[in-house]
């Protein structure tokens, strides 16, 4: 086999779950990945050989994603002066029985009930002024942080996150496509067919991660959920971008597959924290309770969570 030598990748990184103050009815709250297209130099060198590499190395195209402009219809954001701000806002109706909001990369998002009017909206959003731009403000700097962050290059020994540590990546030509991972050299080897693009390389590490995540998950839900005891209805992963977990009234819990990449006990508090949300949906001292009573450090691991994920390099959109 041959040794394969891609390019890179694009985009951001997560927020915590809910928003304070707030009960929402069906669901619970919280961020996404980027990296930067490098062209080869036609000098640049093989990498070294490895137990899995071969001295030659054969580039693997990159297929341009082309540019997809947003939808016509979509409406404007409205727009409300708060304070010395003008904030922006996506307004969506829906048939929640309370105002919601939930901020993002793409800003404020404010979701109401389809009777309340556009004054009630705009009082309610001045109420919760001091929280919005503070969060604004917030998600800016974390988003700045991100930016300066270096790109992913999408090659041969290219460190990647996973359980709160970092894997090599090892990429191989032959005659079809594999994912192994050697737990003994922490070595995630890739063997692609010849003439793979990177988008392919790419979607194979990603699905390579999704399950291990929905195993790991689900061995963590059990576990849980009896020293709870309480039981979930169904169990799924998410790719949100704001979002870590969500429970719904049904008890369907959702987690974001990008959790694998943290450690053990951070998982573990995501899994505890959305379990609670069958008690409590809510965030009400009641419902830390519950959190604390199967995880009691609840809240360095909040913290902690909140930090790494800023850490972290920016891998898939």
């Amino acid at each position: 086999m041959t040794a394969v030598k891609p390019a890179t990748a694009d985009t951001s990184q997560l927020d915590l779950f809910g928003r304070e103050g707030q009960s929402p009815p069906r669901n619970v709250y919280t961020t996404p990945v980027w990296s930067v297209p490098a062209s080869p130099s036609s000098s640049q060198q093989p990498p070294p050989v490895s137990p899995y590499v071969a001295p030659q190395v054969t580039p693997v195209p990159v297929k341009n994603r082309p540019l997809v402009a947003p939808p016509p219809d979509q409406p404007p954001k409205r727009q409300l002066m708060l304070g010395d701000f003008i904030v922006e806002y996506d307004l969506r109706r829906s048939t929640r029985k309370s105002i919601g909001f939930m901020i993002d990369d793409d800003g404020l998002r404010v979701t109401a009930p389809k009777r309340v009017t556009i004054a009630e909206i705009d009082d309610a959003i001045r109420t919760k002024q001091q929280w919005i731009l503070t969060k604004l403000k917030e998600r800016r700097e974390r988003r700045a942080v991100r930016l300066q962050k270096p790109p992913v290059e999408w090659v041969d020994g290219t460190q990647l996150p996973y359980l709160g540590g970092e894997i090599t990546l090892r990429l191989l030509v032959g005659g079809r496509n594999r994912s192994l991972y050697n737990p003994a050299t922490r070595e995630l080897a890739i063997t692609l067919l010849p003439g793979a693009s990177e988008e392919a390389l790419k979607e194979r590490v990603k699905s390579w991660y999704q399950v291990e995540a929905r195993a790991l998950f689900e061995q963590r839900l059990d576990l849980y959920a009896a020293r709870l005891g309480v039981r979930y209805s169904a169990f799924g992963l998410t790719s949100a971008g704001t979002r870590w977990g969500s429970c719904t009234a049904d008890r369907k819990i959702r987690l974001n597959w990008k959790l694998i990449y943290f450690s053990l006990p951070l998982i573990d508090y995501v899994v505890a924290h959305e379990l609670a949300h069958i008690l409590e949906m809510n965030h009400s001292p009641q419902f830390w309770a519950n959190v604390g009573r199967i995880y009691p450090e609840y809240e360095e691991a909040k913290n902690l969570l909140r930090r790494r994920s800023q850490e972290l390099p920016v891998l898939f959109p």
